[in-house]
């Protein structure tokens, strides 16, 4: 192996290392924030003695109050968590999508994927769609959603065999803004007032009010997302080069991209049921990990995930603490970040340019 090769897979191995035990900070650090304060040192102790009864281990009463243990336990820890799974899941859709149509500006939330999401999600609450799923038909409806607005898009950017840039990105939007209208003739029309704040958390994008139970779906599912992407982490970049390229080294792009829409779409619906949408985190995340590590595949995905992650943690405790006691749904402040990020990417991409001549 050439000694540059070995350095670059050491340097990579260390920068995973350190997102890493960024990524566990910002979690405990996180858990510490908000009205009632909590010592880090209280939060690993409540943890580790869960994690041991939970595997069975006898353990002793802590030298916390029962009301630390449920704000600890019960309240943050899981919406943290999600945070960090949403954070991470979003990322790589973000990367996933970019590669899949060759356009740095692709984003579940500007491709209207994640409109379609909350029409699927809206309409299982609405008129109990998909009851046969229990406690999974919100996700159900979500992917159902997703699959559908992403199918539309891909369809419209289409030409002559090719996949125009212009045309699925302003498709997208276009696709997005009747889906949201969609939804708000679906909460307008269904006659159930609490609709109204739950449609609203999901237009905004919230963590709040996050259970344990919320979190093995997807968690799931990016973990093994991951797995399967970085193992067509070679096709994936063959699909950057273009598809010609890209068919003379094997790859069957028609079959790889609707497999990689389907995933995107599973991946964002999920995303969606549990947290709204988010926007711009598939956007923004890509773009500063390949300024870290390049444009490979088999490493983009697993530091875009970690950075992901990251920082959505720190978005929503932003959300939690800087307005306090008024709470800020995460999707506004990611908002705020990634609007002046897409108008840099535009300008990056000249499709500003001559804009003011």
């Amino acid at each position: 192996m050439p000694c540059s090769e070995a350095a670059r897979r050491q340097r990579f191995s260390w920068l995973l290392a350190a997102l890493a035990g960024l990524l566990a900070v910002s979690l405990t650090l996180g858990i510490t924030l908000g009205p009632v304060d909590i010592s880090a040192a209280t939060v690993w102790r409540i943890t580790a003695r869960e994690l041991a009864g939970f595997l069975g281990f006898e353990t002793s009463p802590g030298d916390w109050s029962l009301a630390h243990h449920q704000i600890v336990w019960l309240i943050r820890m899981p919406r943290v968590l999600l945070a960090a799974v949403v954070g991470a899941g979003l990322a790589v859709v973000g990367v996933t999508m970019q590669a899949m149509v060759r356009n740095p500006l692709a984003d579940p939330y500007l491709l209207g994927v994640s409109s379609g999401a909350s029409v699927g999600a809206v309409s299982v609450l609405a008129y109990g769609l998909f009851g046969f799923a229990g406690r999974y038909a919100l996700p159900v409806g979500a992917f159902g959603g997703a699959l559908a607005a992403s199918g539309a898009v891909y369809l419209l950017a289409h030409a002559n065999g090719r996949l125009l840039a212009p045309r699925l990105v302003l498709g997208g939007v276009a696709i997005g803004y009747c889906l949201s209208g969609v939804t708000s003739l679906i909460t307008l029309t269904a006659a159930q007032r609490e609709l109204a704040n739950s449609v609203l958390s999901w237009i905004l994008g919230s963590l709040a009010g996050a259970k344990w139970h919320q979190l093995g779906l997807p968690a799931m599912l990016l973990l093994a997302g991951i797995a399967l992407l970085v193992a067509q982490a070679r096709a994936l970049n063959a699909l950057l080069v273009g598809d010609e390229t890209a068919s003379t080294l094997g790859v069957d792009t028609t079959r790889l991209r609707r497999r990689l829409f389907l995933f995107v779409s599973l991946l964002t619906g999920v995303m969606v049921a549990i947290s709204g949408c988010i926007g711009f985190i598939g956007l923004m995340i890509p773009h500063v990990t390949r300024m870290l590590v390049g444009s490979e595949h088999g490493r983009v995905l697993p530091v875009a995930a970690l950075i992901g992650a990251i920082f959505l943690v720190w978005v929503d405790a932003l959300a939690r603490v800087c307005f306090a006691p008024t709470e800020i749904p995460v999707g506004v402040i990611t908002s705020l970040i990634g609007g002046p990020f897409f108008v840099w990417m535009l300008y990056r991409e000249g499709l500003l340019a001559g804009v003011g001549r």
